[in-house]
C-alpha cells in the first residue's frame, strides 16, 4: 500500500460544489412503491419480532425489492459523491417505531450498526433536550439547537433519518472535503501537507466518557489513489485547553483557519432541507456535515427531532495508519469496557429519546 503525499488536484465524483447541485436532483433517490412498500412490510415484522438491536443481522431480514437502492446508497458511498439523500417514506403515517425499524433495516443492509456512546445505544437521537448552547462545555453538539460547524462524525457511514422538522431552520449542509483540499492547495500549496500530518482531537468534548481526553489523527488521508476526509477544527482548536497537549504552530493555526473559511464560502456547501421520512446516508470520508441553526414548536412532541445511526462500512478503503477516531474505538475490536447502565436495544424504547444522557 502506497502512502507517498501527491500534493496535486484530486478528480472525480466525490469533488463537487454545492451550488452546481442545487440545480440538480440526481442525488436524492425516490422510492418506488414496491420499495416503500417492501420497507414498510418487512419494518412492521421487525416490530413485531422485537430483535436485540445489537445482534440482529441485514441476513434475519432480506428486502429482495430493495435491491436497486441499496446498489445505489452503496455505490454513491464508495465510489460517488459520498452522500445520497433517499425520499418517499410515510413516516407521519407509520408512528416512530415503525420509522425507526425501517430506518435500522436499511442500515443494516448497507454495514454494521456502531455504538454511538458507553449506555451502547446503536440508535441514537438529534434533538435538543435542554436550552444549553455550544458554548456551554458540557453541551453535546447533537442535543442543542445552535448552528453547528462543519465536521466528521466517528464512523465509516452517518446516517440520519428525519422524525419531524424543525419550526424554523435546521437544513442540513454538506461540504466535499475534497474540494476544500483542493481549494486549500490552490490557495496555499505551501502549507497544503500539514493537513496530512497528526493533529490532537479533543475526544472529551465529543463524548464525556471518552477513555481519554484526546487522540490523534491527520485531516486528509491519501493511500493508492484514495483521498479521505476527517474534519472538524473546532475539536483540534478545544484540545488546546490541555496543557499536555503541543501548541499548535502558526503554519497550523493558519490552515485550520483557511479550511474553516473555505467552507464557509458562498456555493460551497449542499444544504438539504429536510423533511419527515426523508434518509440521508454519508460517507465521513467524503464529505463534512453540518446544520444550520433551528427553532423548536413550542410543543415539546413537535420538537426537531432526528434518529441517527452510525456504520461500520469495510469495503477495503485504504486510509492512513490511525485515521480518524473511528480507528481508536471502533475499527478492530471494540474497547473491552463495562456499558454503563440504561441502553435501549429493542426498537419500540430505541426510538424514545434519553432526555437524561448527556444533560
Amino acid at each position: 500500500m502506497t502512502t507517498a503525499i501527491d500534493l496535486s488536484p484530486i478528480s472525480g465524483p466525490s469533488s463537487w460544489r454545492g451550488d452546481e447541485l442545487a440545480t440538480a436532483t440526481d442525488w436524492i433517490y425516490h422510492l418506488s412503491d414496491a420499495e416503500r412498500a417492501e420497507l414498510e412490510t418487512v419494518g412492521r415484522r421487525f416490530v413485531t419480532d422485537n430483535p436485540d438491536l445489537r445482534t440482529v443481522t441485514a441476513a434475519d431480514y432480506p428486502l429482495p425489492a430493495c435491491a436497486g437502492l441499496n446498489a445505489e446508497c452503496a455505490h454513491q458511498l464508495d465510489a460517488g459523491r459520498g452522500f445520497v439523500l433517499v425520499r418517499g417514506l410515510r413516516t407521519e403515517e407509520y408512528g416512530d417505531a415503525l420509522a425507526g425499524a425501517i430506518f435500522y433495516l436499511m442500515g443494516l443492509h448497507l454495514g454494521v450498526p456502531m455504538k454511538q456512546n458507553e449506555l451502547g445505544d446503536v440508535l441514537d437521537h438529534v434533538i435538543a433536550t435542554s436550552n444549553k448552547t455550544l458554548d456551554d462545555p458540557t453541551a453535546l453538539p447533537s442535543r442543542v439547537r445552535d448552528r453547528l460547524p462543519f465536521h466528521s462524525d466517528s464512523s465509516d457511514v452517518v446516517a440520519l433519518m428525519c422524525l419531524r422538522a424543525a419550526q424554523a431552520g435546521g437544513s442540513s449542509s454538506l461540504v466535499s472535503g475534497t474540494t476544500i483540499y483542493n481549494e486549500v492547495l490552490r490557495r496555499r500549496p505551501d502549507l497544503a501537507h500539514l493537513l496530512f500530518e497528526p493533529w490532537h482531537w479533543d475526544w472529551y468534548k465529543q463524548d464525556h466518557d471518552a477513555p481519554a481526553k484526546t487522540y490523534t489523527s491527520p485531516i486528509c488521508s491519501y493511500v493508492d489513489g484514495i483521498f479521505s476526509t476527517y474534519a472538524g477544527s473546532s475539536m483540534i482548536t478545544s484540545a488546546q485547553d490541555y496543557p499536555e497537549v503541543p501548541r499548535l504552530t502558526e503554519d497550523q493555526i493558519e490552515v485550520l483557519r483557511l479550511y474553516d473559511e473555505i467552507t464557509q464560502e458562498p456555493g460551497l456547501a449542499l444544504d438539504m432541507d429536510f423533511q419527515p421520512g426523508d434518509v440521508q446516508w454519508l460517507l465521513n470520508y467524503a464529505a463534512l456535515h453540518s446544520r444550520t441553526g433551528y427553532v423548536d414548536f413550542p410543543e415539546p412532541e413537535r420538537r426537531r427531532h432526528l434518529l441517527r445511526l452510525w456504520l461500520k462500512r469495510d469495503v477495503g478503503r485504504p486510509l492512513v495508519s490511525g485515521f480518524g477516531k473511528n480507528v481508536v474505538q471502533a475499527r478492530g475490536e471494540e474497547r473491552e469496557e463495562t456499558v454503563k447502565d440504561g441502553g435501549r436495544f429493542r426498537i419500540a424504547e430505541a426510538v424514545v429519546p434519553n432526555f437524561e444522557w448527556g444533560n
